[in-house]
């Protein structure tokens, strides 16, 4: 799907700065709580394309900490590139993840992955407003990795229900 947008609209993302990324992220998460605690959606999107949504924004997000700074317009080819990038990053940390914690994971409610992420998202808004200062916590890119992580658990969990 990223890729697809990616044709479609180019990296207009990148006028973005790094908060409005976070926001955005905050906005899907939202709306799948809402949907959650509604049972019902008005709109033609899903949980699942907001999970996926969540999952494209944090990796635009990881790019955007990354590049920020480089006003360059970077070609297509460079941006699959910085989104595979990213994405191996995170898949290896899953892995190791899910070796320390046995797959606990699958034993979570969709609702649980939701209130995580909406966590992690209030997490992120306070190191951003520190202006990305943290004492003993992990960045907003750990962050970010771990939002992404939720949403590929909860759309596991999601395809196999």
């Amino acid at each position: 799907m990223f890729e697809n947008k990616n044709r479609d609209y180019g990296a207009a993302w990148r006028i973005l700065r790094p908060k409005s990324i976070t926001d955005q992220i905050l906005i899907k998460a939202l709306r799948i709580r809402s949907i959650e605690e509604k049972g019902v959606t008005k709109v033609g999107e899903s949980i699942e394309d907001e999970f996926i949504g969540i999952y494209n924004y944090c990796i635009i997000g990881l790019i955007q900490l990354k590049y920020w700074e480089d006003a360059r317009e970077f070609t297509a080819t460079e941006i699959m590139s910085f989104y595979d990038k990213e994405l191996e990053e995170t898949r290896e940390l899953m892995l190791r993840k899910n070796h320390d914690y046995g797959e606990a994971w699958r034993e979570m409610r969709i609702s649980s992955f939701t209130d995580l992420i909406l966590m992690k998202l209030n997490r992120t808004k306070q190191i951003e407003d520190n202006a990305g200062q943290t004492i003993v916590s992990e960045g907003i890119d750990a962050n970010y990795r771990d939002m992404m992580n939720y949403s590929i658990f909860a759309l596991i969990t999601l395809n196999n229900q």
